[in-house]
């Protein structure tokens, strides 16, 4: 019979660590070794360092606002399509499978990915692309530095400090993440290798958005099945599932995505195997100090997941109706961006607030890039339509 049937037992924070020391790999991060938060506070009694982080992520407004912000299609394009909430939390479940099967800490790697596109502006990419020409003379905008903004300063939950006073480790991942789409802080610690749970979020990252925007394109009619099995990937799971061209419908893109998944994930989990062996580490310094990242695909996988993604830039992301939407997204933010600028009486009190210590164009790019699609849409509406009085 189970402890649960002859005896209580409560899970404190110290059993939480003990149990990570004894079931973790010895390259792991361990949350009782972190390197701390800026601003000193106690601990949880019954969560550890990593959990504490990953609460305070999931309950931010930032991170609720990500429920309407673009990840391809425009939030109201439909509703069953991908928003950047429901692609982060894909990112997490595809981050923390990983980090299971390679006995990594799943608290770290599931907070980094909670919190890795906190900073996305509305509009997806179309959006960062604006803000970043439009606050060129304040340093631009990056939605990772625009993340660590966010839980280091933006967000005030706290009487204490102002952020979410998250662990270094957690603030590394943000800083350190990299993707096609994400470049690295390179103040930040440069010359030293990310955590493996870091790490395990950037590949999370690319192997989400791969298979879920084929999944979205091929639902949307954006792509069809005639032209994804040109793809070699593609292709051979077509072959090996037995799925039909002709009769392709959404249970066999259901088991399509899923298998793509799926075998990706097995690649990345024994090949990063065979790389850590192969390297010899041992501890999380090796990691560290490790010349290249070590968590990845095998190369045969890279070859063939870059294959898919060429397809995906030529035949989804640079659609015609797809860039119709970016010209759109872009034009909305720049409209309202110069009014803005040039009639900051009609920014809103708690915005204007921030401007004597953050410069107005500042304040005015963490004020937009923190809207949603839908809020951009009604400010623009507001602003510009002669009709709308309020």
């Amino acid at each position: 019979m189970g402890w649960y049937g002859t005896a209580t037992m409560l899970m404190t924070r110290e059993q939480l660590e003990r149990n990570e020391r004894l079931t973790l790999a010895p390259y792991a991060s361990l949350a009782v070794e972190s390197r701390g938060r800026i601003h000193p506070e106690g601990e949880s009694a019954y969560r550890t360092a990593f959990q504490k982080d990953r609460d305070r992520v999931v309950h931010t407004s930032a991170f609720r606002r990500l429920e309407y912000k673009t990840q391809v299609f425009v939030n109201y394009e439909g509703d069953y399509y991908r928003t950047r909430l429901t692609h982060t939390l894909e990112v997490a479940q595809v981050a923390t499978s990983i980090a299971r099967a390679l006995g990594l800490n799943e608290d770290l790697s599931e907070t980094i990915a909670l919190a890795h596109d906190l900073g996305h502006p509305p509009f997806g990419h179309a959006g960062e692309k604006a803000l970043d020409s439009l606050a060129a003379a304040v340093g631009g905008f990056d939605h990772n530095r625009q993340s660590l903004r966010i839980v280091t300063k933006l967000e005030r939950r706290y009487p204490g400090f102002p952020g979410l006073n998250l662990t270094w480790e957690t603030l590394e991942g943000i800083m350190k993440h990299e993707t096609t789409y994400d470049v690295p802080d390179p103040s930040w610690e440069p010359d030293v290798q990310p955590s493996l749970e870091a790490q395990v979020v950037n590949v999370a990252d690319e192997v989400a958005y791969n298979a879920h925007d084929l999944d979205d394109g091929l639902r949307s009619g954006h792509l069809t099945p005639l032209g994804v099995v040109e793809v070699p990937i593609i292709g051979e799971l077509f072959s090996r599932l037995g799925l039909s061209i002709e009769r392709f419908d959404s249970g066999q893109r259901y088991v399509l995505i899923r298998e793509l998944l799926g075998d990706v994930i097995t690649d990345v989990v024994h090949a990063t195997h065979a790389r850590l062996a192969d390297h010899g580490v041992k501890s999380l310094a090796d990691v560290r100090n490790a010349a290249s990242k070590l968590l990845a695909p095998s190369d045969g996988m890279a070859r063939e997941l870059a294959l898919l993604k060429d397809y995906l830039y030529s035949n989804f992301y640079f659609h015609h109706r797809l860039i119709r939407m970016t010209r759109k997204a872009h034009l909305v933010l720049e409209r309202i961006y110069h009014a803005y600028v040039e009639t900051p009486a009609m920014l809103p009190p708690d915005v204007a607030r921030q401007v004597p210590d953050l410069g107005l164009e500042r304040a005015i790019t963490d004020y937009i890039s923190g809207m949603t699609d839908r809020y951009a849409n009604e400010e623009y509406r507001r602003l510009f339509d002669p009709l709308a009085l309020t």
